[in-house]
């Protein structure tokens, strides 16, 4: 009869990765060393995704849903106020994830889809159902370029994040843009106005929210503010000063700052033309300063 060789039973670890030792000597302790193979140091490291920041994000973007469902219901105080909900919250992801050391393309990625519907879909509906519905197609061709505006923003955003001065944004930021929009709205319905009789002015404050996204226009980013430095004590009372002014009337007080936020990059882009600066912020090289040498 003939006599095969008997192959060796495979091991339950065919492939032993670069940087785990072997030791023939010891005995297995534990199910993760087998046939005197154990692990020293796992050179893989498990993919997964940061709980934290990304919790934030996607309160942000149950804020855009919730606010778009509400406008469905005809409650548009509550739509306008989950927009801004998500602001702060947007705010927030962010600065979490570098305070935590957690930052991660999923978040950066997961970032973009949350304010693309918080800050884009949810805007254009909301001010549809609440005013634009009534001019037919140009209600709807309003409230459709307010959001492929913002998708457009966000798109540029994520591509020149490199290459821009941090100082600005270029063009209005997709927040400040829902926020314009979802403030006057707020300020109307708090006020008892109905949006039909203002719908030519929010024909024309979507068209210049969407628009002013994606203009070169600087409006400044605040990412310069080093808040682990020392203050004077005026710039703590005036935080104290806005935050009673928000609390005492936040429709009236809210739409008002996001009206002068929304006016000031045109008042930089004007007085960076008049100065024989440059108006783009995509930054080529170190810009020359004022002084003469």
């Amino acid at each position: 009869m003939p006599n095969f060789p008997r192959r060796r039973p495979k091991s339950a670890w065919p492939h032993i990765p670069k940087g785990w030792r072997t030791n023939k000597t010891a005995q297995p302790d534990s199910d993760m060393e087998i046939d005197g193979v154990a692990p020293h140091r796992s050179p893989y490291r498990r993919r997964g995704i940061y709980l934290l920041p990304n919790a934030f994000t996607l309160s942000a973007l149950f804020c855009g849903f919730y606010a778009i469902v509400m406008s469905l219901n005809m409650k548009f105080d509550q739509s306008t106020i989950a927009i801004f909900i998500a602001m702060v919250l947007d705010s927030m992801d962010g600065r979490v994830a570098r305070l935590t050391n957690t930052q991660s393309e999923f978040g950066a990625q997961l970032d973009s889809l949350s304010d693309m519907v918080s800050f884009g879909a949810a805007p254009a509906l909301v001010v549809y159902e609440w005013s634009l519905k009534g001019m037919g197609k140009l209600g709807w061709m309003a409230a459709f370029i307010y959001c492929a505006c913002a998708a457009l923003r966000l798109a540029r955003f994520n591509t020149n994040i490199a290459v821009v001065d941090k100082r600005y944004f270029q063009g209005l930021p997709s927040p400040a843009a829902a926020a314009l929009v979802a403030g006057f709205i707020w300020l109307m319905d708090d006020l008892n106005f109905i949006g039909s009789d203002f719908y030519w002015i929010s024909w024309a404050l979507t068209l210049y929210a969407g628009l002013t996204m994606v203009t070169n226009v600087p409006f400044y980013s605040f990412k310069t503010i080093n808040f682990r430095k020392s203050v004077p004590f005026i710039a703590v009372f005036l935080i104290v000063l806005i935050y009673i002014a928000i609390a005492s009337d936040p429709p009236k007080v809210l739409f008002g700052l996001f009206v002068l936020y929304g006016l000031s990059g045109y008042a930089v882009y004007f007085w960076r033309l008049l100065k024989g600066k440059p108006v783009s912020i995509v930054q080529t090289k170190v810009e020359a300063t004022d002084e003469t040498h």
